[in-house]
C-alpha cells in the first residue's frame, strides 16, 4: 500500500511540474501590459535613466532606476567612428564626458578611456557604456525605449538578436505611418513601434487615426503645448481600449505646463491631471522616484 501511495505521489509531482507555467520576468509583464492595453496601472519611464544620482545614460543610472521600480528606460544611442554603438544623448563628448569632439569622429578605444560627468558637470569614475552592455544589464529586468536608434537600426537590431533582447525594445519616431512601414516593416513583428504625434491643433488628429488604421500601435507618445487645444481630451476617448497614451512630463512644451517640477508641489494637478483627465498610462519623467511614490499612494503602481 505504501508503495502504491508513493507511486501516486510521484506521478502527481511529475504532472504538476509538467503543467506548471514558467514565471514571467518583470520585462515580460510590462510588455504584456503594453500589448494588452492594460490601463489598471501607470508605466513609469525614466528619462536617460536615474540621472539625478548617476551620470545620464550610464550603467549605474540604469541599475539604480531598475532598483527603484521603474518600468521602462529612455536611453540614447550614438555610433563611434569605428562603428561601435554607445549610450549618449549628445552627438559630441563635451557636455557629459572628460573628452571633446564628435562621437562619429572618435574611436571606441578613445572613448573607453574617458570618464562620465554628472548633471552638474562633476567628473565621476563611471565610464561610457556600449549599447550591448546596456542591453545585457536590462535583460529580463526592464523595458527600454531606444531614442535616436532609428538612424542605424539594422545594426541595433543585430545587437538585439545577439543579446536576446528584441522583446525589451520600444522604438519611437515622428515619421508618417506609410514611411514607418517602408523603413521598419521587417522589424515591426518583433519590436514595438510607438508613433510620436504633436497634437496642438485639430489637423493633428488625422495622423493618429492613420496609424491606428495602418499599424495599430500599442501606444502613442503625444506632445502637447497648446493649453487651449481640445485634441488631448478627444484622443483620450478615441484611444481608450485601443492604445495606451504616453505623455512626457519633462518640460512645459511637451505637456502644456504639467511638468515634473510643478509636480513636486502639486502632483494631483500635474501627473494626476494627465492620468485622470487625459488618460495617460505611460509617463516619462525626470523624477522617477517621486512619481513612483505618488502612483503607489494611488494604487497605480506595484
Amino acid at each position: 500500500m505504501k508503495k502504491i501511495l508513493f507511486l501516486l505521489f510521484a506521478c502527481l509531482c511529475t504532472l504538476t511540474a509538467c503543467t506548471e507555467q514558467p514565471t514571467q520576468t518583470r520585462a515580460e509583464r510590462i510588455r504584456e501590459q503594453l500589448l494588452t492595453c492594460d490601463e489598471s496601472s501607470v508605466i513609469v519611464v525614466a528619462h536617460r535613466a536615474d540621472w539625478r544620482n548617476y551620470p545620464e545614460n550610464s550603467l549605474e543610472a540604469i541599475n539604480s532606476a531598475i532598483d527603484m521600480g521603474v518600468d521602462m528606460l529612455e536611453i540614447d544611442v550614438q555610433r563611434t567612428k569605428d562603428g561601435v554603438l554607445i549610450l549618449m544623448h549628445d552627438h559630441n563628448l563635451d557636455r557629459t564626458t572628460t573628452g571633446s569632439g564628435d562621437i562619429a569622429e572618435t574611436t571606441w578605444e578613445e572613448i573607453a578611456k574617458l570618464n562620465l560627468k554628472d548633471h552638474q558637470g562633476n567628473v565621476t569614475t563611471y565610464k561610457v557604456p556600449k549599447l550591448e552592455d546596456a542591453l545585457l544589464a536590462c535583460k529580463d529586468r526592464i523595458m527600454i525605449n531606444l531614442d535616436k536608434a532609428d538612424r542605424y537600426f539594422d545594426e541595433v537590431f543585430a545587437l538585439l538578436e545577439k543579446t536576446g533582447t528584441t522583446n525589451l525594445i520600444v522604438m519611437k519616431g515622428g515619421q508618417p505611418a506609410k514611411e514607418v512601414k517602408e523603413k521598419f516593416g521587417q522589424y515591426l513583428d518583433k519590436v514595438i513601434y510607438m508613433p510620436v504625434v504633436t497634437i496642438n491643433n485639430p489637423e493633428s488628429e488625422q495622423a493618429v487615426y492613420d496609424f491606428l488604421n495602418d499599424l495599430k500601435p500599442v501606444a502613442f507618445e503625444l506632445c502637447w503645448s497648446n493649453l487651449e487645444s481640445e485634441v488631448p481630451a478627444k484622443l483620450e476617448k478615441a484611444l481608450k481600449g485601443r492604445a495606451l497614451i504616453w505623455y512626457n512630463t519633462l518640460w512645459d512644451w511637451l505637456c502644456a505646463g504639467h511638468n515634473d517640477d510643478k509636480a513636486v508641489e502639486d502632483p494631483d494637478g500635474t501627473w494626476g491631471y494627465m492620468i485622470d483627465t487625459l488618460g495617460a498610462r505611460i509617463l516619462q519623467t525626470d523624477r522617477p522616484q517621486l512619481m513612483i511614490e505618488y502612483l503607489r499612494s494611488r494604487n497605480l503602481h506595484e
